[in-house]
Formats: C-alpha cells, structure tokens, sequence
C-alpha cells in the first residue's frame, strides 16, 4: 500500500500529536465515566454536590476558554496547550487525593481551566498544521486516537474502579501522567505554530459572525447530549435504575469509543462532497434515537436493557463521528487566520458549556425523575438538529460541502464577517 495512503494524507508531525492525543484520552477515559461514581461513593458526597464538582471541571472551562483564545492568537497554540496540559495534570492528580467538597472544588477549578484552554489550542495548531483540504481527516484521525485511547482507558477503569477507593485513586493519578507525557511530546516533537499579523476586531468580529454564533449554539446542544448526557448521567442512570457494574459501564463506553475509532474515517471520506449541514442532522437524529434507546432501557427486562444501551452507545458512536467531521473544518473556514484561537475558543466554550449544562441540570433531573433527563436530551438534540439544517442559507456557498483532498477554495472575504 503507498505510503500517502497509510499517512491518509497527514505530515508526520500531525501523526505525532495524535499519538499525544491517544495517551492523553487512554488516562482521562479511565476517569471520566467514573467522576460522579467515585465522588458519591468513594467520597460520600451527595449526588448533587459530586455534580456540581465535576459541574466545576466544564464550568471553569467556559471561563478559561475565551481568555485562551486570545492567548492563542497571541503566543500560539502549542505554548498554550502545554499550559494547558500541566493545569490538567495537577487538578486530576489533585481530585486523588480530595477529602472533603471544598478540597475537590479547589482542585478542580484547576482542571476546568486547564480544559477550558486545551480544546481550542489543540484544535488551532492541528488546523495550522492540516492543509485547507484535508482538515476533516486530521479532526478524523484525532478523533480515532482519542476514541482508542479513551475506550481502552474505559475498559481498564471500569476493571480498576472495581477495587473501591484505591482503585479510584490509581485512576486519577495516572491521569495526570497522561497529561504530563502529552505536554513533553508537544514541547519536544512539535514545531510552534505560525501566527499571521495581528487583526483589530478581537472577539468584536467573531460576535457580528452570524454563522459562527448559530454554529456555536447548535454545538452547545449537541454536545450536552452527544457528550455530556451520555459520559456523565447515562453511567449513574443504568447503575441505579438498571442495576449495571462498574464494569459493564466501562464496556459501554469502549463500545461508543470502538464505533468511533471504526467509522470515523470512512465518515469523513463519505462526507467528502456532501452538504455539512445535512452531515449534522444525521448526528442529531442519532442522538435522538440513543436517548430515547436508553429509556426504554428501563422498561424491560435486565438482558434486554443491556442491549438496548449497548446499541444506545453505538449510535451516540456514530453521530460523533457524523458531527465531528463537519465542526472543526467548519469553524477554521469561517474563521479569519489571525482570530483562529478565538474562533476555536468560543468553540470550545460552546463544547465546555454544553458540558457544564449537561452534568449540572442532567444530574438535577436524574435525582428528581431518571427518564426526564434522558426526554430533554432528546428534544434538546432535535432542536439542534433543526438548527443545523438552517444554518446552510448563512454560510458561504464556498464552504458548504466537506471538501474532497485537492479541492480548492477561495478565502472567506472579510466583509461577510
């Protein structure tokens, strides 16, 4: 097989960072399903409060991220990642360790913000090292490292989590070993990023963007449904209402995690050609189909409700893969070169936001009535679905369709900004 074909097309140094972004997600899939767990019960928190923690984690995000951006455009991407990495690490190895809410709180105001600037960087500096055309295989393939690493990180957590505290504790801990390693492959292996002549505008410009804003919104919802509902409020849903393991929980999430890292790619290429908008109202559609999956979960007998959530996570699997492809792309066409960082900022605002929602009003509604979280989430994912779908009469017509590698496009003129 040519060599181009096994690289997809990518420069070595890209595959570089995604063997970063692999063992970056490898530590946080070991935690992530298992926050609220461990915090309620290893802990002895209440629900609410172990929400309400991990609530900080996305919330601080959304602070951090547009402070992030500008930093970004201003000493670049990959400086600001490394940052944002070490923040990861002590925060994480820091919830180890917390005894008590307040101590959890502090540590985890330092993971937020470590959150909040991690996304847009890392997105920034692999579109800077992406050419134009084949950005959406560079998000593709980062998505496959995060997804493998993630999956295989769920698997092993749900196999450790099962020793009680000291599992726990295992898990946190080398979490934040990832995120150092992540941090020295950056700083070590990755060149710094180019930044173009400053642009006068800021933020300003972005806001008047109105294809942007309405991009942003619509991933707001999908990522409190698509990523948010389905990592942090299904576990506790099939724990207490279907009566799932640690470990069956941890192989729900390979199994979300291994559709990704199988149909991503052929996703991506599928879309080549193709209107993004519709690309997002599949997603949608998909997520809808998995909440409402999950609620009829429990409703019917223990075999048949563990299929019915592994076919659940199947299908949040594949409407990740079909949103994926279009949202990063999207926002380094619409965004001028010199506001990249805070384009991919607000985005990740958008994402840590539809995050924050999602575990504070998702765990709100699953100690009140369980099946109420999982509804809202999905007439919420319609909503975005239809919000998507009009977006394509705001977008440029240059940029409406996933470009094939090889196309070319002209720049986005600045007076539709």
């Amino acid at each position: 097989m040519p060599a181009g074909r096994l690289s997809f097309g990518l420069s070595r140094e890209l595959w570089v960072v995604q063997v970063g972004i692999f063992l970056n997600h490898l530590g946080w899939g070991a935690v992530l399903p298992f926050e609220i767990i461990y915090l309620h019960e290893a802990r002895g928190f209440s629900l609410g409060v172990a929400g309400l923690v991990v609530g900080t984690v996305t919330g601080l995000a959304v602070v951090a991220a547009p402070v992030a951006g500008a930093l970004i455009d201003r000493v670049g991407a990959r400086t600001i990642a490394v940052g944002a990495g070490l923040a990861l690490a002590v925060g994480y190895g820091g919830l180890a360790f917390a005894q008590t809410p307040l101590q959890a709180f502090v540590v985890a105001a330092a993971a937020g913000a470590g959150n909040g600037a991690l996304i847009p960087s890392q997105s920034a500096l692999l579109a800077s090292l992406a050419a134009r055309d084949l950005r959406h295989r560079a998000t593709a393939v980062s998505r496959v490292a995060a997804n493998l690493g993630f999956g295989l990180g769920g698997a092993l957590g749900g196999l450790v989590a099962v020793s009680g505290l000291n599992g726990f504790v295992v898990l946190f801990l080398a979490n934040a070993v990832t995120y150092v390693i992540y941090v020295v492959i950056l700083a070590v292996a990755v060149r710094e990023d180019a930044r173009p002549e400053p642009l006068a505008g800021g933020y300003r410009l972005l806001i008047r963007d109105r294809p942007f804003v309405r991009l942003a919104l619509t991933n707001v919802a999908m990522i409190a449904v698509g990523w948010g509902i389905f990592t942090w409020v299904v576990p506790p849903f099939a724990r207490e209402e279907i009566g799932a393991s640690s470990r069956l929980i941890g192989l729900l999430l390979l199994a979300n995690a291994l559709t990704v890292v199988l149909a991503q790619i052929p996703v991506a290429k599928l879309a080549e050609g193709q209107r993004r908008v519709v690309t997002m109202g599949i997603a949608s559609v998909t997520f809808v189909a998995a909440c409402l999956l999950v609620v009829g979960a429990d409703l019917v007998g223990l075999h048949y409700a563990y299929a019915a959530l592994l076919v659940a996570e199947i299908l949040v699997g594949v409407g990740e893969c079909f949103h994926t492809t279009v949202l990063m792309p999207l926002v380094a066409d619409l965004a001028p070169v010199a506001l990249r960082g805070r384009y991919m900022a607000t985005t990740g605002l958008s994402w840590w936001l539809g995050l924050a929602l999602a575990t504070t009003v998702g765990t709100q509604l699953l100690s009140a009535w369980p099946p109420a979280a999982l509804l809202a989430a999905a007439g919420v994912a319609l909503a975005a679905g239809l919000s998507a779908l009009a977006l394509e009469r705001e977008v440029p017509s240059s940029i409406r369709l996933t470009p094939h590698p090889g196309d070319e496009f002209p720049p986005r003129p600045q007076s539709e900004l």
